[in-house]
């Protein structure tokens, strides 16, 4: 036997062991990752790009500390809602990580937990005012979860709506500074009238947790009101912003296409499509 062959075999354990704690550890950040994945769409992505619109970025990179802040303080909330109700995301999303096996209940509420310290620290370092917006978004994620304000239909879309606006708030304060107050208390308005839109394709699972969302307490009225409210929000935006008639046709028109939706298309699969037509329709906001 060779006297280098030891050595090489050493050399090829150390290189598995190597291997193998990459994979775990990509393996995390991606169980992270998929806690978010359904929220990057409806909320990581037009929260940042209202905060890059609102505020005057001084780079590219100030982009990026702008969508991280936003990402981080989404994580924490969306665990915290994922941790409550395990049993709802077998029926509406098996995919995301507690009802996939890849983290126990256990684990995401430590992980839950730990990000409220992080998240202050994290903001304290840029200012005073970016870490109260911290506090308040953890207050409202609290009440929201752990005190059950998710529970009723009005509580929870004013709660949504707030930890939306304290979003975009701390996203304008990463970005530049304490402006856009004036957009962000519009968006706070249209959260509010709006976001149950997001309730519809949920409705199986949220009746069988107990959850009394306005889609299911106001079948009727709560579509109603999604068909109206959004295009009237339209016309009043794009009267607002001083559009020129071909970009304010374009937006009332579209508005009006998503409202009509999801008064016309009420199987499950129509309103998750009328669900992806809003969130663009946010995105434009």
């Amino acid at each position: 036997m060779s006297l280098c062959e030891p050595q090489q075999h050493i050399h090829d354990l150390e290189k598995g062991i190597q291997t193998f704690g990459l994979r775990k550890m990509f393996a995390k950040l991606y169980t992270i990752f998929l806690f978010t994945r359904s929220d990057i769409r409806t909320a990581l992505i037009p929260v940042t790009l209202f905060a890059a619109a609102a505020a005057p970025l001084s780079g590219p990179l100030r982009l990026l500390d702008t969508m991280f802040w936003i990402w981080l303080h989404l994580l924490q909330s969306t665990i915290a809602n994922q941790i409550k109700a395990p049993e709802e995301d077998k029926i509406n999303k098996p995919s995301r990580p507690i009802p996939a096996g890849r983290i126990t209940v256990h684990d995401a509420t430590v992980l839950r937990w730990a990000l409220v310290p992080i998240c202050l620290a994290y903001s304290t370092l840029y200012s005073v005012q970016l870490a109260c917006v911290s506090f308040s978004m953890l207050l409202f994620s609290a009440w929201y979860n752990e005190h059950d304000g998710d529970k009723e239909p009005l509580s929870k879309n004013l709660l949504t709506a707030c930890m939306y606006g304290s979003l975009e708030m701390g996203g304008i304060l990463v970005a530049v500074g304490p402006t856009g107050l004036v957009a962000t208390g519009l968006m706070f308005a249209v959260f509010s009238s709006t976001l149950h839109a997001q309730d519809f394709k949920d409705v199986d699972g949220d009746r069988q947790t107990g959850r009394r969302t306005f889609p299911i307490a106001y079948p009727v009225m709560s579509r109603i009101a999604i068909g109206l409210a959004i295009p009237l929000w339209s016309v009043l935006l794009a009267l607002l912003w001083e559009l020129d008639i071909l970009s304010a046709t374009a937006f009332v028109a579209y508005g009006c296409y998503v409202g009509t939706r999801f008064m016309l298309h009420r199987s499950v699969q129509g309103d998750k499509r009328s669900c992806e037509y809003y969130s663009v329709s946010i995105i434009t906001l």
